[in-house]
């Protein structure tokens, strides 16, 4: 059976479309930095807040608006009937 991706995999493919080989390291430091926590436990939830610091990272860096949509709009297409609910604690 193929191996399915982490939710981080496919923000890191979709970075690496927009920001080359940095693509990885744009997004570990997003999400590092504004989300507190290790890409490799970044979830479908986390997307929305992700969106946002990207967004904004990314206004400082280019004022190409289309290039910042289609990035922003890309990461949103993961969150597509993927919303994942929390575990209740000692539930698995």
């Amino acid at each position: 059976m193929a191996r399915q991706n982490t939710i981080y995999e496919q923000v890191v493919d979709i970075s690496r479309d927009y920001l080359g080989p940095a693509g990885e390291r744009f997004m570990r430091r997003q999400i590092n930095t504004h989300l507190r926590k290790e890409p490799e436990d970044l979830t479908v939830n986390d997307i929305p807040e992700l969106i946002n610091w990207t967004r904004l990272t990314l206004a400082l860096l280019t004022d190409d608006t289309r290039l910042i949509d289609s990035f922003t709009d890309r990461l949103t297409s993961l969150t597509q009937n993927k919303r994942q609910t929390p575990r209740k604690s000692g539930v698995r």
